[in-house]
């Protein structure tokens, strides 16, 4: 798979989410703020230079990861972080909407999309 030629700089149109908001961004850095229903998730992807560190505000995550297979659930003040390269899903484990903040950084961000199988 050519990595760098299938990078998105913005991927929210492959998406619905009920809520965006940034809360910094700058060159290398972004914080963003994320509200999913229960049936709403963010589809397989990686990121090419920066890293995930998820922080759930509200409700509950199920984050799916590859290289290696794992599932992460996390509830409110739980936090995760995915390295580059490492396939994730992000999906609403509960029954209500979950609010989370996504830190991303450092590096250039771009989203790689893949499979509904997560290849």
């Amino acid at each position: 798979m050519d990595e760098e030629s299938e990078s998105l700089k913005d991927a929210s149109h492959l998406y619905e989410v009920e809520r965006t908001q940034y809360h910094a961004e700058r060159p290398g850095f972004r914080i963003i703020e994320l509200q999913i229903s229960p049936t709403q998730s963010v589809p397989w992807h990686f990121h090419n230079h920066i890293q995930d560190a998820f922080y759930v505000i509200d409700g509950t995550l199920k984050i799916f990861l590859q290289d290696p297979k794992e599932e992460v659930i996390l509830a409110p003040g739980n936090t995760y972080s995915v390295r580059p390269h490492r396939p994730h899903l992000v999906t609403n484990a509960g029954k209500a909407s979950a609010t989370f903040l996504v830190l991303q950084g450092i590096g250039e961000y771009d989203f790689v999309p893949l499979g509904s199988n997560g290849e």
